[in-house]
């Protein structure tokens, strides 16, 4: 058992892990949350979540997730691990469909409600309308394919340690 490549697969779970839990949070309580508010307080919501969300941490487990899983299947294809290897690309392509549905959807959306956004002046109703349905919908999508990238890791990571 390679140290290297098990610890960069352990790394992958955890932050797979991260991401995934992140995105679920989403799905199961803020945007359910949010879906309660008047669109003076689900824009205003949304825009300060968006803001806040920028930060190091965040960047760490949305980029690092595919890019740990990247690099333990790089690990892997030349070892006798092989057989965890059907499991980490499988894992990396599932957080890869997470971070292109993310930058594809997802952050347009967020960028249309921020530039839709005018103070006092702002017309909330009409830019939720424009926001809430399309986001959540891919929200759903970006939420599944994180989770199923982190459990197709752990299934590598099963694997791993029983070779």
């Amino acid at each position: 058992m390679s140290t290297l490549s098990e610890i960069v697969l352990i790394a992958a779970v955890i932050a797979a892990g991260l991401i995934a839990g992140l995105f679920y949070a989403y799905t199961c309580s803020v945007m359910p949350g949010l879906a309660r508010a008047d669109a003076r307080t689900y824009v205003t919501g949304m825009r300060e979540i968006n803001i806040a969300i920028l930060n190091g941490w965040f960047a760490l487990s949305f980029g690092g997730a595919p890019l740990l899983a990247a690099v333990a299947a790089a690990l892997h294809f030349r070892s006798e691990l092989r057989s965890a290897l059907p499991w980490i690309i499988a894992g990396f392509v599932l957080l890869l469909v997470m971070l292109i549905v993310t930058m594809a959807i997802n952050v347009p959306l967020n960028n249309a409600l921020e530039a839709g956004f005018d103070g006092a002046n702002t017309d909330f109703e009409a830019l939720r309308a424009k926001f809430e349905g399309v986001w959540e919908r891919w929200n759903l999508v970006r939420t599944l394919a994180a989770i199923g990238g982190f459990g197709a890791l752990v299934g590598g990571l099963i694997v791993h340690t029983r070779a």
